[in-house]
This record gives structure tokens, sequence and C-alpha cells, in this order.
């Protein structure tokens, strides 16, 4: 079965578009983690992604009937462009069905290359199903972005590259969302190069296959974080899950590893980083995914004296998303801790708190007076020694009879408590909510709306992060209704949604 996907790769017509993107040294990461490593630099591509690969080997082969016909897609990035990139190529006419959430600068990228743009719906799945009734209609090809033998075999060639760039890896790290990327590469090293370990890495988000592997079936998850945009698929491929699970060719297992590694938002804005000290070049998150899943192996593995490469798959980052990153990547690197520290309400109590940390540098510090015997503080502090070093400081301040909580793994806290700090509103009938809103206009009027007079707002945050989805605390007044009723209220909104009243940053700061 694998000589079949070999000769499929080697078949394949990629490279009338696409360049043998190289396979650069990361000299910082080698030294930093003891192993030779190495980046495939698929942001080099001229789409900027690897998808070019598979969507340009696809349509290549269509026959002149269908290419007169025209083709389709849906899309929210990586595959639109890739399918516009060849269409333009190929002179074949090109509609391309995207969310109405799409940021402006991946729907200008889809014309700028020539493609037909129709936004419809509020997901991905709502355009893909909206794709597939126009491909009926107008009797056009649909052009799949993963689950498909050309798809996947035109990705595969980024592994013959790769062993003929260096034959002696070890270990490959793949990001994954549909598969088709992972299922190429595998079938290709499990051939020709079965000594070569292939990791499949996922957002912490979306991890459809570690959910199929643990399972041994494909199931769908019912909630898929938007921050690594790029792998946000809630359920794998048919036909990558039926290639991830072939036998080496030297039968010694299959052609991916069974451990997927799952990374958090810290740790993948952490790798956008390692990825930029390494070469200038800004990934988008799902771009550096690979790179953040190696880490995390070899930290957890203990690995040392390896050639490893990762797959730098994408590069359609939006500029405004930087400042979230830039953010959240101390804390990914394990170099800043946040705290939620009580101090006695005194003068000379803050002084005599930087004093206990004993010389650490303070990143953040959130305080408003509010009248009692004790001060909460939210407090950042930078670290040289990651994990442990947070457990020292812990430990230092509650010897000191500090009351201390570590929020630094805590996502309410750093990403709405850090911007709220102002005192508690002594509400007992408040409850608080975390909100998903569609990136549009008019997202906030229609929660308004569909929320009416029944429930009063008694706090709100939100704050973009270049993604699809916005993520915004809602503080709710339920007065006297019960349970049930009020989540009849909040299900008519339409937004997925999750009660988090219990959260620890919200009752020391803000209940």
């Amino acid at each position: 079965m694998l000589a079949h996907w070999v000769r499929r790769i080697l078949q394949a017509t990629v490279y009338d578009v696409a360049i043998e993107s190289p396979l650069d040294a990361a000299p910082r990461l080698s030294a930093r983690f003891n192993n030779n490593i190495l980046l495939k630099r698929e942001d080099l591509q001229p789409v900027f992604s690897f998808k070019l690969r598979g969507a340009y080997n696809r349509i290549s082969q269509l026959s002149p009937a269908e290419r007169a016909r025209g083709v389709i897609t849906a899309s929210a990035g990586n595959h639109a462009q890739g399918v516009a990139f060849s269409g333009q190529k190929l002179g074949i006419d090109t509609l391309i069905v995207m969310p109405q959430t799409t940021p402006d600068i991946k729907v200008s990228a889809v014309k700028r290359l020539g493609g037909n743009v129709i936004l419809h719906g509020d997901s991905f799945d709502v355009a893909y199903r909206y794709a597939l009734l126009r491909a009926e209609q107008d009797n056009r090809v649909y052009i799949p972005p993963y689950d498909d033998e050309l798809v996947i075999a035109g990705q595969g060639t980024i592994a013959m590259e790769m062993l003929r760039q260096y034959r002696n890896l070890d270990y490959v790290f793949v990001a994954v969302g549909g598969g088709g990327l992972i299922a190429g590469i595998a079938a290709y090293l499990g051939e020709v190069a079965p000594h070569v370990k292939v990791i499949a890495v996922e957002s912490n988000e979306s991890a459809c296959l570690k959910l199929a592997l643990d399972t041994g079936e494909r199931g769908t998850l019912p909630l898929v974080g938007l921050f690594a945009d790029g792998v946000a698929v809630a359920q794998i491929g048919e036909l990558p899950f039926d290639v991830v699970r072939l036998p080496k060719s030297d039968g010694s297992g299959p052609v991916v590893e069974s451990d997927v590694v799952t990374c958090s938002t810290d740790e993948i804005c952490a790798a956008i980083k390692d990825v930029f000290e390494e070469n200038r070049s800004i990934v988008e998150p799902a771009g550096a995914l690979a790179v953040a899943g190696m880490k995390k192996f070899i930290e957890q593995h203990g690995i040392t004296n390896k050639n490893m490469a990762a797959i730098v798959c994408g590069a359609n980052m939006n500029f405004d998303r930087l400042r979230y990153i830039s953010e959240r990547t101390e804390l990914g690197e394990g170099r800043e801790a946040i705290f939620a520290v009580s101090i006695p309400e005194t003068i000379g109590a803050f002084l005599e708190f930087c004093r206990t940390l004993q010389g650490r540098s303070i990143t953040e510090f959130n305080y408003r007076y509010n009248g009692n015997a004790l001060a909460q503080v939210f407090v950042g502090i930078g670290l040289k020694n990651g994990v442990v070093e947070r457990q020292e400081i812990n430990d230092i301040l509650t010897k000191k009879s500090y009351t201390v909580d570590d929020l630094s793994d805590d996502e309410i806290a750093k990403l709405h408590i850090r911007h709220l700090i102002g005192g508690h509103a002594g509400l007992s009938d408040e409850r608080l909510f975390r909100f998903e809103f569609p990136e549009r206009p008019n997202a906030f009027l229609s929660f308004l709306e569909k929320l009416g007079q029944d429930l009063n707002i008694s706090l709100f945050h939100y704050r973009n992060h270049g993604a699809a989805d916005g993520r915004v605390l809602v503080g709710l007044q339920t007065g006297t209704r019960t349970p049930e009723q009020l989540t009849h209220i909040l299900d008519a909104i339409g937004y997925p949604y999750s009660d988090i009243t219990d959260n620890v940053g919200y009752r020391l700061f803000l209940k």
C-alpha cells in the first residue's frame, strides 16, 4: 500500500508552481535543546504555505472537460490561496467560499490571486456545506483541502525533498489539522525511510487526530479553538486517518507514532518567537505548531543528540495578532509566571513583598484599594528557571504567610482578568460567562438584541487578537431566574458559551 503512495508522490506535478523549500539549520534551538534541529521552510512558498502543493497537484490533473467546468472549494485561508494560485496558473475559473468572519487580509489575498470569493456563513462548516451545494448547482469540481489522494500526494513531496536534503533524519514533526500533510509525509517516509519517526503535533484546542487514535474512530470535537486557525479542524479526514495507521515497510510500527503531542496557545506563541529568532520570519500559529511540539517532545522524553526536523508549514499571519502573541510568549517560554497574592493593606507592604521576591523582576502589578485588611494583587514575575522557579516563588511567598494562587495556566486570568483589576462588585446574583463572538460587524448588537431586557450586564471584556472568533467575558445579574431559565435564554443567543463563575481569578479580584 505504501508503494502506491510513493508512486503517487513521485508523479506529483507540484514543481510547476512550488519551490523546493530549504531545510534550514536552527543553531539557537539546536544549542538550547542539545539536538541537531532543522526547519523545513514551507513558509517560503509563493502563497506562504505548503497548501499550494496539494491544491495544484489535484487541479493540474483534471481532464480538459473538468477544467472547463471550473473548480470550487471552501476555505478560510491557505488552501483557498493555493486553489486560487493554481487556477490562475492553469487558466481555470476558481470559486472560493469563505466564512464571513474571514479576516480581510486573507480575502484580499485570494482575490489578488484571481479567485472569485463568496462570503457565506459564520463558520467553516457552513461555508463548506454551501460550497458543496454550489458545486452541484454550478457543475463545478470540488477541490478538498485534505481528504483526497492527489492532495495528499502533493503534500508528500515535502518528505521526498527532506530525504534528499538531509539523509540522516531521526524525527520529523508535523502539524495536524485535517491530516493531509502528515499523511503524505508519513506515507513516503514509512516506505523509503522507516527509521524516521514521524510525530504528529496538534493544538490542544483542536486535537482531532489524538481523539481518533485514542478511540479508534474518527470522532468529532464538540468545540474547536481558533487561535491556530490553520489546523482548526473538528474531525480528522477519512483518508488521512487510514494512511497514518498503515504499517511501515520494515514492520516496525505505524507510519505515524501513536503518541500525539498537543500544545497550548502559550507554547505556540513561544514557538513563533523561536522561529523569528532563528531566521527573522514571522509565521502563523499553525506554522509554528510543529516547532512547539518538537520542543515539548524533547523535554518530555529527555532526547539528546538526534537529528530532528520540524515543518514550518505557513506564514499567513494577520499583523494585528502580533500584540496578543507577544504578550503570551513569555508565559509559553516559561519566562514569566502570574500570581494572585494577598498582601496586608498597609503602608510599606508592597516594598516588603518586593523584597520577599529576592531581586526577581516584576513584569506586571495590578492592584486597587478596596478598604479591607488584605489587598489582592495580580502580579507577573520574570523567571529564569521555568516551572521549577515558579514553584520556588510559590513556596517562598507561602512561607512568608502570603496567600498565593498560581494563575500561570489559567486562561481566563491571562486573557481577561489581568485587564480588569478594578475592585469587587459585590453582586450576589452575578454569574460570569465566557462567550465566543464571531469577529464580524454587529456581532455585539446581535448579542444584546437576543439577550433582550431580561438580564443586566454587570461586566464585559473583549480584546481583539486577530482570530475569526473573539473571546468575550460577560457578567450577568440573573435575579430570581432558575438555572434552566438562564440556560434557555443563553442558548437562544446562538453563540458558544460556558459558565465560569467559579474561576479563581474572578473570585479573588472581581466578584
